[in-house]
């Protein structure tokens, strides 16, 4: 099975791909294209795996820059391959031929470029990252390669959409006690539990930080098994474990 890649028309002209699990070496629970080097999947079929992935997107697989992701707001910036892999959650290069790369199955996989600078960035988003300012910390990063803010374009990809995203009455409180406004991205589930709306908190906090324009695909890593990985719906049905997607821009 050929890989299976989701593009976005905002990011433009710029090479990027939201890849999901099909076209993958890995068997089992990881069927498909699992990428994360963290999984228990045996690491040279992950290897390969990525290796597919550079391949589509014309770079060798050093070139594929990754971090180290700890749901942090911490963002850096590469000018080539990294000899030691940061603990971060967002990265921007200015570099041709240099690809970033964030894992995710179910928080947000970011991807911003400012094709008038030739700027990218990529980030690594879940609740606590979104919340502490991931997405700010990349769009500052890309500022400093020369970025103009009101350029940047992002495109937020497969991720847990809110009709599956159950969560505690604290949870709500604490993005309550950031701003009163935040009520707006939850709805009220079963007995005291409430759907927060990931996708439309990231588009806020994008769009709040007066980028050029900010989007998400549309597509919720819960619902469809067959092409997404989600860490959710595994925890949900008993598994030991849980394959990564990648998600790819390079200039």
């Amino acid at each position: 099975m050929t890989l299976e890649i989701l593009t976005h028309p905002t990011l433009g002209a710029i090479r990027h791909g939201f890849f999901t699990r099909r076209g993958g070496a890995s068997s089992g629970i990881f069927t498909g294209l699992n990428c994360g080097a963290g999984s228990s999947d045996q690491s040279e079929i992950v290897s390969i795996n990525r290796a597919r992935v550079a391949d589509a997107m014309q770079v060798a697989p050093a070139e594929m820059v990754q971090l180290r992701q700890v749901h942090s707001a911490r963002a850096v910036t590469a000018s080539g391959p990294l000899d030691q892999i940061p603990e971060a959650d967002g990265l921007a290069t200015a570099t041709p031929g240099i690809a970033l790369s964030v894992l995710t199955a179910d928080c947000q996989p970011v991807l911003f470029a400012d094709p008038q600078a030739q700027v990218i960035g990529a980030a690594h988003a879940g609740w606590r990252g979104a919340r502490d300012g991931v997405l700010e910390a990349t769009i500052e990063a890309m500022e400093q390669l020369g970025a103009q803010r009101g350029d940047i374009r992002a495109v937020i990809g497969p991720t847990i959409s809110q009709r599956a995203y159950e969560v505690g009455p604290d949870f709500l409180e604490d993005f309550l006690d950031d701003d009163p406004d935040n009520s707006r991205f939850f709805a009220n589930g079963e007995g005291d539990r409430y759907q927060f709306d990931l996708p439309s908190y990231g588009l806020a906090r994008l769009r709040a930080a007066g980028i050029g324009s900010a989007d998400w695909i549309g597509q919720c890593t819960y619902s469809d098994p067959a092409r997404y990985f989600s860490y959710r719906r595994a925890t949900h049905e008993g598994e030991a474990d849980y394959g990564r997607l990648i998600s790819v821009i390079r200039l």
